[in-house]
């Protein structure tokens, strides 16, 4: 169950499918035939504005008849579509479609956002089964990713929109972002991919204007935390970009989230997805102890209905098992973080009393000599003293005899 909120900075303009047509769009380089099944009433609108995604914290983001509506939001759409070209792709499900508004921001420049509202549920429907995962263009890598909205705001004031509703979390809208994520958090379920640096697909990425993926490209760079500065361990906020230290370090990552409410953190390190409300990774691949390869997790049916019989979605795959390791590596990757943090308080809590223990050390050595010193002394000064008494005496013998 998701819903949008839109820091919008000007008004909705209309856009003139006439005007569309007359200008060079990437379908005119393929011979696309002329739109007929646009309805005169249908409202073709453009606006700017930066938009938040928020998800139901308790419910399964994946569709299912309580959180379907009429109204659907197609989260990147790249920018070498026109509006027109996006309508094509369309095809016939535009025909039963009463409004269309593009959604555009000015740091987003190789993507923009649509919002599209059915009259019909089964319209909707329809829209969203035979276009949801399938690519925009056959020779391109971008995928239409299309979410069910409860609601959409609009606001004049960031502070408004930035702000999470109750019993709300916020998702990226940066596609890449989104696909890293279990499909249960972000309704999200078309790809294989995860995305990693080391994939044949980084190389086909337009929506570098995320700051996370960025990032993520950035592999020979060395990362620092954005507040202290330190490079071990940095996290990057999958919502802002926000890059701080782990809560073995200064603990920047976990601030932020308690400041700012973005619960999913990116670990530039090991690729993985941490949530810091559920307190634990978010995976939404996994790779195999069995062939190395990368699964995807076991999920719900995908039918409307639930669990259909007809599909794979109630039969045990041997997912399982990766998913209960992949579990016990996190386990045993937060244990070792845990262990060698206490590890290092307890070297540096020995090597402290040695250093107590040495200056005790010296300290009574240095006594003891200085001790011994003065025993000498005093020992060789009754000695002289005794010496010079038995000399007084034998004088006053030698001179008490006659000479």
């Amino acid at each position: 169950m998701f819903i949008l909120r839109v820091h919008s900075v000007d008004s909705e303009r209309p856009i003139s499918i006439e005007e569309e047509e007359s200008g060079f769009t990437y379908a005119s380089k393929r011979a696309q035939p002329p739109l007929k099944l646009i309805q005169p009433s249908l409202k073709l609108t453009d606006r700017k504005g930066l938009i938040h995604l928020y998800r139901n914290s308790s419910h399964s983001s994946l569709p299912n008849p309580s959180s379907r509506s009429t109204t659907l939001f197609i989260v990147a759409v790249p920018n070498y579509l026109s509006s027109l070209d996006f309508i094509r792709f369309c095809d016939s499900r535009i025909s039963q479609v009463s409004d269309i508004l593009f959604i555009r921001n000015d740091g987003m420049e190789d993507r923009y956002s649509v919002l599209i509202t059915f009259s019909d549920q089964s319209e909707a429907d329809g829209f969203y089964n035979n276009l949801n995962g399938k690519k925009f263009a056959p020779s391109e890598a971008e995928v239409c990713h299309i979410l069910y909205v409860m609601s959409v705001e609009h606001t004049e004031f960031d502070e408004v929109a930035a702000e999470a509703p109750t019993g709300f979390t916020e998702l990226p809208t940066c596609p890449i972002c989104l696909e890293r994520l279990d499909p249960d958090t972000s309704g999200i379920v078309s790809t294989l991919c995860d995305h990693s640096f080391q994939c044949s697909c980084t190389s086909k990425w337009t929506y570098l204007s995320c700051q996370v993926c960025r990032l993520c490209q950035q592999q020979d760079e060395i990362l620092n935390c954005s507040i202290c500065g330190k490079t071990e361990n940095a996290w990057a906020c999958l919502v802002c970009g926000f890059v701080g230290c782990g809560r073995y370090k200064e603990g920047h990552s976990i601030r932020h989230w308690k400041e700012t409410h973005h619960c999913y953190s990116l670990d530039l390190r090991t690729q993985q997805i941490w949530d810091y409300v559920g307190d634990s990774y978010v995976h939404r691949l996994n790779h195999s102890k069995i062939d190395g390869k990368s699964v995807e997790m076991s999920t719900s049916c995908l039918s409307h209905q639930g669990d259909c019989g007809l599909c794979e979605c109630s039969e045990d795959t041997g997912i399982s098992g990766a998913i209960f390791n992949s579990k016990v590596d996190s386990i045993v990757i937060e244990y070792n973080d845990l262990l060698a943090s206490q590890l290092k308080g307890q070297r540096q809590y020995y090597e402290s009393l040695i250093v107590e223990a040495r200056s005790k050390q010296e300290s009574s050595i240095a006594e003891a000599v200085e001790q011994i010193v003065v025993n000498t002394m005093q020992e060789l000064q009754n000695k002289i003293e005794k010496c010079e008494e038995e000399k007084s005496g034998i004088t006053e013998v030698r001179v008490s005899l006659p000479s």
